[in-house]
């Protein structure tokens, strides 16, 4: 079901490929990347303040810390940013033509990283698990685009996107670790393909969808629930945002577009969406 919805812009920009948003509950504020420009945003509804940090690799991914400062899946690892900005590295994993890409902290306040490679290798990236003292645990194996991750309210199913598949797949949690994955959803040829996801308090799943200018929330059972149409072509994550968890933050793309809308690029939000899950920092 196609629903009419009040897209609004929250931040122009001219992001290549804005990604990842994330609200950080204790700084009110909602966290996102451009991966390509190098760049982490942050926006404070609230006042409109706005921060830019560069970083010295492609960035995947932002999230904050339980201890205050942020944790970055970049280019050749992952990497910690203290509150006072100093930068450390958690994991130091460098691989040529290999960068980091969408992240996620699970309720235990592990940080769950995703890579591919820059060519979209078939089968050569993965998902790793990152506990808080850096040690890396091989989630999936074989992935192409890691992309969209997320959790159930209750913490007992993990959903997830390889975005060449088609798929937002889902796994039984069994001691903090997938198993029994399965396809819950597929995105039909011409829609577009799935890419950064969030779930709600109600356990449904928003899915942006790249080249589909749209967004999608698919019910527990993996049937489409709505359609929220967009101006942009290429939105690439969303999340719930604000003091109470209602607005829906979602980031777009320029990049490889000869003819990109305005907004392309900038972070968008669709007020009163929805009702957010409030997510975890990383434990790190």
């Amino acid at each position: 079901m196609s629903v009419r919805t009040r897209v609004e812009r929250a931040v122009r920009a001219a992001a290549e490929l804005g990604e990842g948003p994330t609200w950080d509950a204790a700084a009110g504020a909602l966290i996102w990347v451009d991966i390509l420009g190098c760049r982490i945003h942050t926006y404070e509804p609230g006042t409109g303040r706005r921060t830019v940090r560069a970083t010295e690799q492609h960035v995947g991914a932002a999230k904050p810390r339980a201890g205050g400062g942020l944790v970055v899946n970049l280019r050749d690892g992952v990497g910690l940013y203290g509150p006072d900005g100093a930068f450390s590295w958690l994991a130091h994993d460098p691989v040529p033509g290999r960068r980091g890409n969408d992240a996620a902290v699970a309720p235990d306040g592990t940080l769950w990283a995703g890579t591919m490679y820059y060519d979209e290798k078939p089968g050569g990236a993965a998902l790793t698990r990152f506990a808080p003292d850096g040690t890396a645990t091989e989630v999936f194996g074989g992935v192409t685009v890691s992309n969209g991750t997320g959790w159930s309210p209750d913490g007992t199913l993990l959903y997830f996107v390889d975005t060449p598949t088609r798929r937002i797949d889902v796994c039984r949690v069994e001691d903090g670790l997938p198993v029994d994955r399965r396809p819950l959803a597929e995105i039909e040829e011409g829609a577009g393909y799935p890419d950064g996801l969030t779930v709600d308090a109600d356990g449904c799943v928003w899915v942006a969808l790249w080249d589909g200018a749209a967004v999608r929330r698919y019910t527990p059972r993996g049937e489409l629930d709505r359609t929220l149409p967009l101006p942009v072509r290429r939105p690439t994550a969303c999340a719930f945002g604000g003091p109470d968890l209602r607005d829906l933050y979602i980031t777009s793309a320029r990049t490889g577009l000869t003819r990109p809308h305005p907004l392309s690029g900038s972070l968008l939000v669709i007020p009163d969406a929805g009702e957010g899950a409030r997510g975890a920092a990383f434990a790190g």
